[in-house]
Parts: structure tokens; C-alpha cells; sequence
């Protein structure tokens, strides 16, 4: 019935519940302050908003896919990584995710809920290390992991250009898609980061100090000119 849950899972969907129950009672007023508002964000500075709003979401459907995919997926991920660094990635791919709507609609006042942009990335990750796994589509058609990750990120990406103010944020998923995949070819760590920039330090420095041979000059230039 699928995978034992892990430490870090098992944390995330008890947060994500209490929040969803919470939000019962504070109503609206939580979602326009701790949900992702491009706005808010940049006019007044709600930056803890790129980390809150991954634990929100709009009804129980919604939280129950998200948290069912977690598990799902996610669990497998963390044991071959550790709790810390599977907490890590999930929160680098979920504002990640928040940038890129913001630079896609900087003015929006709509907010954005749920983790599903971390979501998105755990399924990135999970198809770039195992690409050959099947899983069932709907529970009857087996599907290899690559391609059922294909699948989804070509759907994100075609309805983020196609849509505008969804209520499916198909911007949040694509981009938790895309920092997954930078995130572990490693462009995004610190050490990564570091690494590339000293290749490029020791490349300037290689064009810049390269010594040309000079040429002899040839048999017939080997005189005076007067």
C-alpha cells in the first residue's frame, strides 16, 4: 500500500493538517496574510509569505492530494537523503516556486496556497532518480516515472502560458519543477555556487595571462629595409 512514513513526512502533513484546520477559524484573514500575494510581497514585505503559504490550502481535496503525493513520493526521498536535506529541498522548491509566480505576475493580488509547487519538485526528483519506475495512472495504467513527470511539467508549463489567474497556480508548478532540477544538478547550493564561480575565476585567469608563442619571422623577412 505503499511506503512506511518517514520523520520529515510525517511532520510536514501534521503541519500542513493543523493549518487547514486553522484556517477554519481565522477565515479569510489568514490566507491574505501568511498566502503567497505578489503585492504584498514586494510593496510591503511580507517575505515570510514564500514559506507560509506552502502550508495552506483551499479545501480538503486539495490538502489531500498534496499530502497523499508527499507520502507517496517523498518518503523514499528522505531515506535515500536524511531528514534535513529532504526538508531543505522541499522548502528551496516551494520558494522557488513563489519567485516564479511573482516575476510572472509581480502586481498580483490574488493569493497563491498549498505546497503544491514543492510537491511538483518531489515528483521532478523522484523521476530524475528513478526514471524507470512505474507507477499506476489513476490506479490502472502503469506509466513510467519519466514520462509521467514529462507529462505533468508539459501540462504546467502550456498552462501557465495559456492561463492567467487561474485558481490552479500552473506557474507555482512549473517552478517547483524547475528549482528541483536546478537544485540538484547542484546550481543552487552554496557549494555549487562556489565551485562554478571558481571554474570561471580560473578560465579569466587562463585567457588572461596565456602566453602566444611568437612566431620566427619567416626566411624571406630576414633583411633590412632601407
Amino acid at each position: 500500500m505503499g511506503p512506511n512514513v518517514t520523520t520529515m513526512v510525517k511532520y510536514l502533513v501534521i503541519a500542513c493538517a493543523v493549518t487547514f484546520v486553522l484556517q477554519f477559524g481565522a477565515g479569510a484573514e489568514m490566507t491574505l496574510i501568511f498566502g503567497l500575494t505578489p503585492f504584498a510581497v514586494l510593496e510591503k514585505f511580507f517575505v515570510w509569505q514564500f514559506f507560509t503559504y506552502l502550508f495552506l490550502h483551499g479545501d480538503f481535496w486539495h490538502l489531500f492530494f498534496n499530502m497523499f503525493a508527499l507520502w507517496m513520493f517523498g518518503c523514499e526521498l528522505e531515506r535515500y537523503w536524511g531528514s534535513r536535506e529532504f526538508l531543505r529541498f522541499f522548502l528551496v522548491t516551494g520558494v522557488g516556486a513563489g519567485v516564479l509566480s511573482i516575476l510572472f505576475d509581480p502586481l498580483g493580488q490574488t493569493p497563491t496556497i498549498g505546497a503544491s509547487g514543492s510537491i511538483y519538485g518531489i515528483l521532478m526528483a523522484y523521476g530524475m532518480m528513478f526514471p524507470d519506475r512505474q507507477v499506476y495512472l489513476y490506479f490502472l495504467f502503469p506509466i513510467k516515472v519519466k514520462y509521467f513527470v514529462a507529462f505533468l511539467g508539459a501540462i504546467a508549463f502550456f498552462s501557465a502560458l495559456g492561463t492567467s489567474g487561474s485558481t490552479i497556480a500552473h506557474v507555482a508548478h512549473l517552478g517547483g519543477m524547475v528549482f528541483a532540477f536546478l537544485y540538484l544538478k547542484g546550481w543552487l547550493s552554496w557549494s555549487g555556487m562556489r565551485q562554478s564561480f571558481h571554474r570561471w575565476r580560473i578560465k579569466r585567469m587562463r585567457e588572461r595571462f596565456k602566453v602566444y608563442e611568437k612566431k620566427p619571422p619567416s626566411r624571406k623577412d630576414d633583411f633590412w629595409i632601407h
